[in-house]
C-alpha cells in the first residue's frame, strides 16, 4: 500500500491511496471517467487555483498502484519533474511533455509548472506542486477530496509568446540557440556583439543592435516575459550579469518563447535570401 500527498502554496492538499487516480489541471473534471467506470480505480480531479489561462485543462494524471506511483503528463504546459533516485547521479530533473510517463520516487517529488500561476492580468509566476510518496503505517481510510468545478470554464489559451519576426524574438533566438540545438554545455551565453552578428547574418539587417544597449534592452524584454515581473532576474538584487544572461537564455528555451522550429524557419529564410521578407511581407521595423 502506498500513500501520496499532493500539496503546494495556495493549492488544497490531496491525499491518495493505492488504487486511486488524481487528475490535475486548470479544469480537469471533464476528463473524469464515467460513473460506471471500474470501481477499483477511484478518480479525483484537482483544479489548480489561479491557474494561468495557457495551462491545459488537464496537465497531469497521478496513478497510485500497489507498489508504484506513475505520473502521466497530459497537457502542452511546459513543466519539469525533480526528485531523487537510488543512482550515482543523485537528483534527477527532467522536462515533461505531452504523453510522457514517469515513475515517482519515494519521498518528495517536485513538479514545476513554468509560468503556471497568474498573479495579475498578463503576469505569471511558476507553480510548484509537491508530490510526497510514502508507505503508511496504517492505511488511510479517509475519503478523497473532491472539489467543485466550473462546467463553463474557458478553453485553454495560448501561452504568452514573443511576436514572431520582431527584434526581441530574433535576440531571444540568438541568445538561446545553444540550448535549442542541444548544446547544453555551451560555456557561456552569447555576447552583445555575437547576438548582433547572428541577427545580421539571418536578416541582412539588424535594426540598431550594433549598439550594445539596444541588445541589453531586448534581453530585458525577453527576461520579463520568460520569468514574469515577480521573478525577473534583472529586478533582483545581486548576481553577476553573465549569470543572469545564462538564466534568461535557458529559460527562453524551456518555456518555448523560441523553439528549434523557429530556428529552422529563420535558417531556411536566410538560405533563400528572404531574411528581411520571410513571410512575403516586410516585418515592421523597430526603433
Amino acid at each position: 500500500m502506498l500513500r501520496v500527498t499532493l500539496r503546494g502554496v495556495g493549492v488544497p492538499t490531496v491525499v491518495l491511496g493505492s488504487g486511486e487516480t488524481l487528475l490535475v489541471g486548470r479544469d480537469p473534471h471533464a476528463a473524469l471517467p464515467d460513473a460506471d467506470a471500474d470501481a477499483a480505480l477511484r478518480s479525483t480531479a484537482l483544479t489548480l487555483p489561479r491557474a494561468a489561462p495557457h495551462v491545459s485543462r488537464l496537465v497531469g494524471e497521478i496513478v497510485v498502484g500497489e507498489e508504484v506511483v506513475r505520473l502521466r503528463w497530459r497537457g502542452s504546459t511546459e513543466a519539469q519533474l525533480s526528485s531523487l533516485f537510488d543512482a550515482p547521479g543523485g537528483a534527477r530533473r527532467v522536462a515533461l511533455s505531452d504523453g510522457m510517463a514517469a515513475l515517482l520516487d519515494e519521498g518528495e517529488n517536485h513538479v514545476l509548472l513554468l509560468r503556471g500561476r497568474q498573479t495579475a492580468p498578463g503576469q505569471y509566476t511558476d507553480l510548484v506542486l509537491v508530490v510526497d510518496v510514502s508507505v503508511p503505517v496504517e492505511p488511510d481510510a479517509g475519503p478523497a477530496w473532491v472539489p467543485e468545478h466550473d462546467p463553463d470554464g474557458a478553453v485553454t489559451a495560448p501561452a504568452p509568446r514573443l511576436e514572431r519576426w520582431s527584434r526581441e524574438w530574433y535576440v531571444a533566438l540568438a541568445l538561446a540557440e545553444p540550448w535549442l540545438v542541444g548544446d547544453d554545455d555551451y560555456p557561456r551565453p552569447a555576447s552583445n556583439r555575437e547576438i548582433y552578428e547572428r541577427v545580421l547574418a539571418w536578416r541582412g539587417h539588424a535594426w540598431n543592435l550594433e549598439r550594445a544597449q539596444r541588445v541589453d534592452d531586448a534581453i530585458r524584454v525577453v527576461a520579463r516575459m520568460a520569468f514574469g515581473p515577480a521573478d525577473d532576474p534583472f529586478a533582483q538584487a545581486g548576481g553577476r550579469a553573465q549569470n543572469v544572461r545564462f538564466a534568461v537564455a535557458r529559460r527562453a528555451a524551456e518555456v518555448r518563447l523560441v523553439t528549434a522550429d523557429d530556428l529552422a524557419v529563420v535558417e531556411a529564410a536566410r538560405a533563400r535570401g528572404a531574411g528581411l521578407n520571410p513571410e512575403g511581407s516586410t516585418p515592421g521595423a523597430l526603433s
